[in-house]
């Protein structure tokens, strides 16, 4: 069998029609079994495509698949807290990212707090790494606001005596993130301005600065056309 998972940020109106086509191409090409699964990480409660179908003259074709809405998990806040689960961290990060994205103070409170859990729950060196890349990732800050919780984080690792995180890898933790986002804005091009949006890439993967690509990936979410795009790096 084949798992085919669709990680959803931002609604779109014919989603579900590709989860469908996406789940009978990997079965026409592989002729095996196909699970497709949604995760929805957009805002909006009330979003929740599960189905997709059509009918002509007797012939009815029905697509349903399960989805899970991340929105939802803000009502088990307690429990993704004593949860070890790592998705756990993934889900708590995705939530305080969208309720802080215009409260840059309270975005460092739950930065560091979400950084020190990960030390207080105990997982390997490796795990907090990986973790906190997609932290660091979610919840981005300006430069200076960054520092401020290096610096913290610095602190209490050197209280705890595991220097992970302020080690030499933060070099490559940056780096991880440039190609997190690219990768970001690519899956972000794709199904909503298809092969013209794909055209911008070559300019886009010659964009060094970090900030320039949040704003790339953060824009993804409410320009309309393929055209809109580029001022957004390229201003007059």
């Amino acid at each position: 069998m084949l798992v085919h998972l669709e990680v959803q940020a931002w609604e779109e109106s014919k989603f579900a029609e590709r989860m469908y086509v996406y789940n009978y191409r990997l079965f026409d090409r592989y002729y095996r079994r196909v699970a497709s699964l949604a995760v929805l990480g957009d805002e909006r409660a009330g979003w929740r495509p599960d189905q997709f179908g059509h009918e002509l003259w007797g012939c009815r074709v029905r697509f349903e698949f399960p989805v899970v809405k991340l929105l939802d998990y803000r009502e088990q806040w307690a429990a993704l807290e004593e949860s070890d689960n790592p998705f756990a961290t993934v889900v708590m990060a995705h939530l305080k990212a969208q309720e802080t994205r215009h409260d840059e103070k309270k975005r460092k409170e739950c930065k560091i707090y979400l950084t020190r859990r990960l030390y207080e729950r105990g997982y390997r060196r490796e795990d907090v790494l990986d973790l906190f890349r997609f932290i660091d990732w979610m919840m981005s800050l300006p430069e200076e606001i960054e520092e401020e919780i290096l610096q913290e984080i610095r602190e209490y690792e050197e209280a705890e005596q595991m220097t992970y995180i302020t080690s030499v890898e933060r070099i490559g933790i940056k780096k991880g993130i440039r190609e997190g986002l690219l990768a970001g804005i690519e899956l972000g091009l794709e199904p909503k301005f298809s092969s013209a949006g794909l055209r911008l890439l070559p300019e886009m993967y010659k964009i060094k600065d970090v900030d320039v690509l949040r704003v790339i990936h953060e824009g993804l979410k409410t320009v309309t056309a393929v055209e809109e795009l580029r001022p957004i790096y390229q201003p007059a």
